[in-house]
């Protein structure tokens, strides 16, 4: 068994997948699981070894772990060491990432935003170029070669990110959950409308402009993978997109 974990700079997200047998298909996980605690991860994943038959004693899965926060990263490390210490441990960095990278640094870019490439270089249309679209605490925009190379981006603010700074740097603006976070009404009625409309709409119109704008630059019509906490929703706003929500877990069991 296989656990690929993707720590954010909020939380960790992690999946089980079974051993690959075949290279070339573009595996699935058989349980997920988010949380900030990472001893929770690790309890998840010890239940699901349990539901399958086998015990801490005679199962020893390998955890690959892609991460940009580190504390969350050593906190996660503890928690292995005194629950599951006879499992295999990988902290996956850029080398460990089977993709060409057309950076001067490949090892400065955001592992996260390696492995959505990685599976979204083997999900494309063949001979078609991509673009990935990552909806996390900032948001990413990242295209892929009609080659399959990665080319790098665009980052921008991701929604909370957004909706902290205008509460943070302004006097009268209201803190504003964004969690569950629908279309709005594009005039909004009272501050917190307001808001809304700006966060949720100018967001998906930064969106359309980058994706528009890479694809020129790639000269033609991109495939649109979106992912991250908030991607079904925008997804459905953006034209012959397809929703993966696992993404970069996926590219990281790819990348196992």
């Amino acid at each position: 068994m296989l656990v690929a974990v993707d720590i954010g700079n909020n939380r960790l997200k992690c999946g089980v997948f079974a051993a690959a047998t075949n290279r070339a298909s573009v595996p699935q996980p058989l349980e997920t699981f988010a949380a900030a605690d990472p001893s929770q991860a690790v309890g998840f994943v010890s239940r699901v070894m349990a539901a399958q038959g086998s015990g801490p004693s005679d199962a020893s899965p390998s955890w690959w772990i892609a991460s940009v926060n580190q504390p969350l990263t050593s906190e996660l490390l503890e928690c292995l060491k005194r629950q599951r210490p006879a499992d295999k441990v990988v902290l996956a960095s850029a080398a460990d990432v089977p993709l060409t990278v057309e950076l001067p640094h490949p090892d400065r870019v955001g592992i996260d935003r390696l492995m959505n490439a990685l599976a979204a270089e083997r999900m494309r249309t063949p001979a078609r170029p991509a673009v990935i679209v990552d909806l996390g605490t900032a948001i990413t925009i990242d295209p892929i070669s009609v080659e399959g190379a990665f080319l790098g981006g665009a980052i921008l603010p991701g929604l909370a990110t957004a909706a902290r700074a205008l509460h943070q740097f302004t006097d009268m603006l209201p803190w504003l959950p964004v969690e569950d976070l629908t279309p709005p009404q594009p005039i909004g009625k009272n501050t917190e409308a307001a808001m809304r409309a700006g966060l949720f709409w100018g967001t998906l119109g930064a969106i359309r402009e980058l994706i528009a704008q890479q694809a020129i630059a790639l000269q033609g019509q991109p495939d649109v993978f979106v992912t991250g906490g908030h991607g079904a929703i925008f997804a459905e706003y953006l034209p012959s997109a397809r929703c993966v929500p696992h993404l970069t877990l996926i590219g990281i069991a790819m990348a196992a």
